[in-house]
């Protein structure tokens, strides 16, 4: 392997690529506490519709049953507008922080949802589930942190069953001229700084700001979903491209 190939974006910085994942761990174990809370403030608010617009065409059953895996959704937002959309849907969360992990369970507990969300430790690279296990398979702002993109998009392909959907919001690096400009602007000079005021750190803001600009473009993104394997892979630009779902099916 060349040195080339065995390093990868960590933000700016160039780092071992088996290095990525634990600082990632780490940027997430010191935000975990105030994750959403950032995600209100950061997106004002818009964050929640984009997961809702996820849901929705998701297409989550009435009154069938409706396995679902979120990867990457330990606080459980998600999973729990995916169980609130059928009255047989059920949601595994997958995540490999266990920090936001435990912030998850003790929302599913309070809003008596412990028996219809289930949170499991794991990587979205070595994903610890049989194959075709899942009708659906989302992940939010979660695949730009994992070190193999690829990787993490063959295992979606793996667990989920035929007929299953695969759905990816992400921020988007194509954002429409002229907002981009406003957009960088307000990532660099604003989030980090409110980072610092809410969390008591800047540094995992500046990362995740850095980490949207190194997310391949939309057009090639979209090519590693049909690379895995996906069919009918649909690409939607939210909010003037500032966020950007993704997904295709497995047939």
């Amino acid at each position: 392997m060349s040195a080339a190939s065995s390093t990868t974006d960590f933000g700016f910085r160039r780092v071992d690529l088996d290095a990525k994942q634990g600082l990632v761990d780490d940027v997430f174990h010191k935000v975990a506490g105030r994750y959403d809370l950032m995600n209100d403030l950061m997106s004002a608010g818009l964050h929640r519709v984009w997961k809702d617009v996820m849901v929705t065409r998701l297409g989550v059953p009435k009154a069938r049953a409706f396995h679902h895996l979120d990867v990457a959704g330990g606080t459980g937002d998600v999973a729990f507008k995916v169980v609130g959309a059928g009255t047989r849907a059920d949601a595994t969360v997958c995540d490999i922080n266990a920090e936001m992990l435990k912030v998850g369970r003790d929302r599913a507990a309070k809003r008596g949802l412990s028996e219809r969300v289930e949170f499991v430790q794991g990587n979205a690279e070595e994903l610890p589930f049989p194959s075709r296990s899942f009708d659906g398979y989302t992940i939010a702002f979660g695949i730009r942190n994992v070190p193999r993109i690829q990787k993490a998009l063959d295992e979606a392909y793996r667990v989920l069953r035929p007929g299953g959907r695969l759905l990816v919001l992400e921020f988007s690096p194509d954002v429409v001229p002229g907002l981009d400009r406003v957009y960088d602007a307000y990532s660099f000079s604003v989030i980090p700084p409110m980072g610092r005021m809410v969390t008591g750190d800047a540094e995992p803001y500046q990362y995740l700001v850095e980490s949207i600009r190194k997310f391949p473009r939309n057009e090639a993104f979209a090519g590693m979903i049909e690379k895995a394997g996906f069919a009918r892979v649909a690409v939607t630009p939210m909010t003037g491209g500032i966020a950007c779902l993704s997904g295709g099916w497995k047939i």
